[in-house]
């Protein structure tokens, strides 16, 4: 976790356990299906399952603009929290930390789920980023994206539970 406030954030409360949201959060390639940018995952070097050290590939799209990144796990802790780090292929430029939070709800009928962004590109690559992306405001596309994949997220997660 890190000690800086997040740049973006957002939480939704769904009414399934901290074990069923942690088995979602902490799968990326089922991620990608909820996502507002990332359109594909992949697991690297044999993993198979999110744990620490445990390395993805993540292909992003805007619009016409496609980029991948690498990611490293860096904390799934099961049914709380599930959290990695990311950089930009080939050159391992630190761009972003996301994590999600998952408490129970007070009354047990559900749990909340926090997501959040921390931005660590470095100042001098913040220009070919925004090239790269096409996203001159991150921080203001990262709210929204994190809107939109909670949105997702909760509909994919209550439609699965009994009538």
């Amino acid at each position: 976790m890190s000690s800086k406030a997040p740049v973006a954030t957002g939480q939704v409360t769904v009414n399934v356990s901290p074990a069923e949201a942690y088995r979602v959060v902490s799968d990326p390639l089922l991620m990608t299906t909820f996502a507002e940018e990332t359109v594909e995952a992949r697991w690297l070097r044999g993993a198979t399952h999110a744990a620490v050290g445990a390395r993805f590939r993540g292909v992003n799209r805007n619009g016409r603009r496609r980029w991948s990144t690498t990611c490293t796990v860096t904390e799934a802790t099961r049914n709380r929290r599930f959290a990695y780090e990311v950089a930009a292929t080939p050159l391992r430029i630190p761009i972003s930390l996301w994590q999600y939070d998952i408490d129970p709800t007070d009354d047990g009928t559900g749990c909340v789920i926090t997501e959040s962004n921390w931005i660590r590109v470095p100042v001098w690559f913040r220009p070919v980023a925004i090239l790269i992306t096409g996203i001159p405001d991150r921080v203001g596309a990262n709210n929204a994206h994190i809107a939109t994949t909670l949105d997702r997220l909760k509909a994919h997660l209550e439609s699965r539970q009994p009538a």
